[in-house]
């Protein structure tokens, strides 16, 4: 999880930063993604608001961090590997999740859990037998430094 942690500090979106990290079963790191824009898109050209006309907010735009992290993958079969969120996935997420053969997603928050969206994606999720848990830490944060002595 502290892998998906630090690759969602790398997305540009200001209200919302996710992270993801793939690993295999042996917990080899196959993938990592964030949410951002597509490659070769400038995050200062494209809107980054939640609010307005469709075309004017950064929904049709941006991709996000569980499906970035399988197509981030390293070019293996991503089939019983177990993929780390710092939110859970989206409906449209967890498509890409069973269909990439992906068998368990670990999610540290779940602040759109009633929503219809979430709603739909536990149902994909769950019937197609991927296992979901929430993570559950004593540590309250992660600490990196550059200080080296």
């Amino acid at each position: 999880m502290g892998i998906a942690l630090l690759s969602a500090q790398r997305s540009k979106d200001p209200s919302t930063q996710v992270g993801a990290c793939i690993v295999n079963k042996r917990n080899k790191i196959v993938g990592a993604g964030y949410n951002g824009l597509p490659a070769g898109c400038n995050d200062d050209e494209f809107p980054w608001h939640r609010e307005g006309n469709m075309l004017e907010t950064k929904y049709p735009y941006v991709c996000h961090a569980e499906l970035n992290a399988i197509l981030n993958n390293i070019g293996i079969d991503l089939h019983n590997c177990r993929l780390y969120t710092t939110l859970f996935p989206c409906n449209e997420c967890a498509k890409a999740i069973v269909q990439s053969g992906i068998t368990e997603v670990v999610y540290l928050g779940d602040k759109y859990a009633d929503s219809e969206v979430n709603l739909a994606s536990k149902k994909i999720l769950n019937a197609a037998g991927t296992v979901c848990r929430k993570m559950e830490s004593s540590l309250l944060e992660i600490r990196l430094s550059f200080k080296h002595d």
